[in-house]
């Protein structure tokens, strides 16, 4: 082996550590704010919290979208996101959810924010190993900024109604079970293998119908009206649409397993 060669790999080697800046701005982004929901829980404004998470949650989805349209994909920028992703909808959504209405729970409080905490490192390890030989038309078990959402969206439309996370839900049933039923639900919906459409099948850059247009004008209408209730419901039935696809999944296996048993 010549000299020469030694040399050759240190440069290719310096070169692959550098990495595109304008996708880790997004993702520095996201991860700005789920460290800054974590200090706004931390001072007791929840309601900033939640929609820091909510910015987490834009900008997760942004880092990834520039990076395909300016082909500046890199391994370094998809570690960078999933790490980042740990922060703003495993670390974050825990510890408010936990201040916001667990503490008070004593021990089972914070077993079940880390058992959340633990389930969305579960699922953001999972979705890395299973990214190129699963079904890119959904995900297996619920995304960790959907998860997130869901929580962040409960402590926001808590907020605008003027409960806390010790306050007596329907004048019986304690805020703090309540947060904790939501929390068990999110946690272990991101480590089932329902199944939860991706619409990543959805190509923006084809061209689309005057309705689509339309469509979008009502649909910021509608989030505009009452944000924290809008995004609360359609995460839930995000978050419950891979349940109504596997009781519908088995269901027909049962109707064909008896049409098939009666033909014989």
């Amino acid at each position: 082996m010549s000299e020469k060669d030694p040399i050759k790999k240190t440069k290719i080697t310096t070169k692959n550590r550098g990495f595109f800046l304008l996708p880790n701005l997004f993702t520095t982004a996201s991860l700005f704010a789920g460290f800054y929901a974590i200090v706004q829980s931390m001072n007791g404004y929840y309601d900033h919290a939640a929609i820091a998470i909510m910015v987490a949650l834009i900008m997760d989805g942004l880092d990834g979208r520039v990076a395909r349209l300016t082909n500046t994909q890199s391994p370094f920028g998809s570690e960078y996101d999933s790490l980042s992703d740990m922060v703003s909808f495993g670390v974050a959504p825990a510890l408010v959810i936990y201040v916001w209405a667990l503490q008070p729970l004593g021990r089972l409080g914070w077993v079940a924010a880390f058992i959340y905490c633990a389930c969305a490192a579960i699922r953001l390890a999972r979705f890395n190993v299973k990214l190129d030989i699963d079904n890119k038309r959904y995900f297996f078990g619920l995304p960790s900024p959907a998860a997130a959402t869901l929580l962040a969206s409960f402590i926001w439309i808590s907020f605008d109604n003027g409960i806390s996370g010790k306050d007596i839900f329907f004048g019986f049933f304690p805020m703090q079970w309540f947060a904790l039923i939501l929390t068990l639900f999110a946690a272990l919906s991101m480590t089932s293998e329902l199944r939860f459409y991706s619409g990543k099948d959805i190509n923006l850059r084809h061209s689309q119908p005057f309705i689509a247009i339309m469509i979008m004008i009502v649909v910021f209408a509608i989030i505009s009206h009452n944000p924290a209730e809008i995004i609360f419901l359609a995460t839930l039935g995000y978050a419950l649409s891979g349940y109504v696809n596997f009781f519908r999944t088995k269901l027909n296996e049962k109707e064909n397993f008896l049409d098939v048993d009666i033909f014989k």
